[in-house]
């Protein structure tokens, strides 16, 4: 990994891709960013043309490109990759950056009205900040990446805040938001507007009620969405457009959003199968406060694999609050960061059976479930993308 933006910019000077659409928010967090990209997305398109662009993706790498929704063909990314190689000389670029390059280079280049760039690591010194955005949103701070991030909140929430610009508006929906976020908006001169001051959500009732300045707007609670990441969505929809989206718009976003594969995503199977990419403390308690909401009259068996930098302790402790069985996947034969059953068994402390494999994982959970239990398949991308029986069409 080599952060910083000297590179990517110089490249993306040359594309002529420094600004992908005539508008323009950047998203960041440590959870919720996909999430929050959706529901932007979905609320955008009555207004022209939206690309997308977030990651990581599960199957095809063409997920982290989307215009009006759909993924880009492999023909466009040829394009756009055929493109940064004229251009770049003999400028190195990492992984990421070429992929933010080829998004900016797409979405220029298939004039979108509207560009929703999620930041692949931090904020400050991410490929994405090469760009300067109408609108920033940071979704919430967390620890995570604290290798490259900082050992704490304040230090990740200084490095998220990064993708704020002067007089332009930042929005945040994290209630307990580091001061570093404050800190930074203060000395860019950043338009911030932070939820539970400009703008905020409640329950009442079965019901959400949104208040920004003298705007309310109810609509039934939906089970699957985070309240404040809408919340932080509208805010941003309506400092891009000048405008409201309607009920119904906000509903299909919303329906929307809760379809996004492996995001708490139920898939009927043998057994009822749920699976969640979150792969941190924050994303890992949200699922556990959802499986506690709904539970189940059997048994909850657990496929659960990590990458090896990642708090295996912590989110091992969350999950054991609702597992009845876990089923421990090894994942260093998917990518060089995973970490192997044994591994993760000795870091979790956790008493499972072990598998080379998430699927042979998951194949086990389900042939030993019984009418009435759940498997849930969580801890990572990896385990979500290689468990999963079925690839959605």
């Amino acid at each position: 990994m080599d952060l910083g933006l000297e590179r990517v910019g110089q490249v993306a000077e040359a594309l002529g891709a420094r600004a992908p659409a005539a508008r323009t928010v950047v998203v960041a967090g440590t959870n919720g960013k996909g999430s929050c990209a959706s529901l932007i997305e979905s609320m955008l398109v009555e207004h022209g043309r939206v690309g997308t662009y977030t990651s990581p993706h599960l199957w095809r790498y063409n997920e982290r490109f989307r215009v009006d929704g759909a993924p880009v063909t492999d023909d466009a990314l040829c394009a756009a990759f055929r493109a940064i190689e004229q251009a770049r000389g003999d400028i190195s670029l990492t992984f990421f950056e070429y992929g933010t390059l080829a998004a900016l280079w797409l979405f220029a280049d298939q004039q979108v009205d509207y560009a929703i760039l999620e930041v692949g690591l931090g904020g400050r010194l991410d490929a994405v900040n090469i760009v300067d955005a109408d609108v920033a949103l940071i979704t919430n701070i967390g620890l995570d990446h604290v290798d490259w991030l900082g050992p704490d909140r304040q230090s990740i929430g200084f490095e998220k805040a990064g993708v704020m610009r002067a007089g332009r508006p930042a929005i945040c929906c994290d209630r307990d938001r580091p001061a570093s976020i404050d800190t930074v908006a203060a000395r860019t001169g950043a338009d911030l507007r932070v939820i539970g001051e400009a703008f905020d959500v409640s329950p009442q009732a079965g019901r959400w009620r949104f208040v920004h300045d003298e705007n309310t707007i109810d609509i039934p609670a939906l089970q699957g969405v985070i309240a404040e990441n809408l919340a932080g969505a509208l805010a941003a929809v309506q400092a891009l457009t000048g405008r409201w989206p309607s009920v119904a718009t906000i509903q299909r976003a919303c329906r929307i959003q809760v379809g996004l594969i492996g995001r708490r995503e139920r898939v009927d199977d043998i057994l009822p199968i749920i699976y969640d990419v979150g792969h941190n403390a924050e994303a890992v308690a949200a699922l556990v406060r959802d499986l506690v909401s709904q539970p189940v009259s059997g048994r909850t068996h657990i496929v659960f694999g990590m990458l090896i930098d990642k708090p295996v302790e912590t989110v091992a402790a969350c999950l054991e609050k609702v597992a009845d069985r876990f089923y421990l996947a090894g994942l260093d034969g998917l990518g060089t960061r995973g970490l192997d059953a044994a591994a993760l068994a000795r870091r979790s402390g956790i008493d499972g059976p072990c598998f080379d494999h998430p699927r042979a994982a998951l194949e086990a959970a389900l042939e030993a479930g019984e009418a009435g239990d759940r498997v849930v398949v969580c801890g990572s991308f990896l385990t979500v993308a290689h468990a999963r029986r079925q690839l959605p069409s």
